[in-house]
């Protein structure tokens, strides 16, 4: 045909093969791999081009071949959302079930991408999408990561189905909230029980809102002192992370009291220690930055006032605390080595 390998994948990425030239492909030029392990059959699928090929060269046996990662064409059809260019006879449940070197089936790419709606609704069921990776993610898991939720089959959406954890003990709840996806979840079905599932490191949902600073995904409801102050194992609690990631002022202010700005970690650090290293302190109540809790000590005997100063964030130190600029004369003691 005239085209290398390399100008044949380019031109099934760009949208540029002709008819002309697609009827003259075989098996053999549709199934050479290239460094990545990827066939021209792998980029047909993923750029929507598999109409253009000879049906007679959409086997089984050729859809099936895997690159270096395990991925098929057939995977590949499923990210580009062109599993609809794939002949009925082979868009079978046991060959959707083809698994990737990482355990991802057909179903659950097409699941992350928002693409299930391409396959026979009939082959969806409760039990396919309980159907886990090597990492343990169900369809669901990888809708919830990838933002897909919104598109998935109504009917599964589910309590049950969605308190399924991971190999990390992630519900999808867990991951949707890392994501910044729980919102696409009905309201209902966020609830206390939900939330405060934990992971094997011991993290709640509301710890995850707060790690990926979408603290607004939590009911406001549910942002109480007694879900702030859950520490994982590891002693981190989620008011902790919210001080860390800059969520506080997300928290309703009748909970942002003394007493939660003063719980400590296993090493001693309040929020407040959190929020003065991270340049956070302008979201805590004016009212709360006292002398005496700018001034508590972790474990190591450093104070939020003391981690504020070191950091550059002087200016969001109340200036009656701010330390007095330093005289001449100190500074000419300090040169000497005074």
């Amino acid at each position: 045909m005239g085209m290398t390998v390399e100008e044949l994948h380019a031109a099934l990425r760009d949208g540029r093969l002709q008819p002309g030239e697609a009827a003259q492909l075989t098996a053999e030029s549709l199934t050479v791999r290239n460094a990545s392990g990827n066939t021209p059959l792998h980029s047909a699928a993923k750029y929507g081009a598999l109409a253009l090929l000879d049906p007679r060269l959409l086997t089984p046996e050729n859809l099936l071949l895997k690159n270096d990662s395990g991925y098929t064409p057939l995977h590949h059809a499923a990210l580009g959302g062109h599993l609809d260019q794939i002949p009925a006879a082979v868009a079978k449940l046991d060959v959707l079930l083809t698994r990737s070197n990482l355990g991802y089936t057909v179903l659950h790419v097409a699941s992350g991408h928002g693409h299930l709606d391409q396959i026979q609704p009939n082959l969806i069921t409760e039990e396919i999408v309980q159907t886990k990776t090597d990492l343990g993610n169900t369809l669901l898991h990888e809708a919830a990561e990838n933002g897909t939720l919104n598109r998935f089959p109504a009917a599964f959406i589910t309590a049950p189905l969605l308190a399924q954890a991971n190999a990390s003990g992630e519900t999808v709840f867990h991951v949707a909230a890392l994501n910044g996806n729980l919102a696409q979840l009905p309201l209902a079905l966020i609830t206390a029980d939900a939330l405060l599932a934990k992971t094997g490191s011991g993290d709640t949902v509301i710890h995850a809102a707060a790690l990926a600073g979408r603290l607004e995904q939590i009911p406001a409801a549910l942002l109480t002192h007694a879900h702030l102050t859950i520490a994982s194992k590891s002693g981190f609690t989620v008011i902790h992370a919210a001080a860390e990631t800059g969520q506080l002022s997300k928290i309703p202010r009748q909970e942002l009291t003394r007493d939660l700005l003063l719980t400590r970690n296993d090493h001693g650090d309040t929020p407040l220690h959190a929020a003065a290293y991270e340049g956070h302190l302008d979201q805590i109540p004016a009212e709360l930055l006292t002398a005496e809790i700018l001034n508590v000590r972790n474990y190591d005997g450093v104070s939020p006032l003391r981690t504020a100063l070191s950091r550059g964030f002087t200016e969001q130190i109340p200036e009656a605390l701010r330390p007095k600029p330093e005289s001449a004369f100190a500074r000419l003691l300090r040169r000497v080595g005074f």
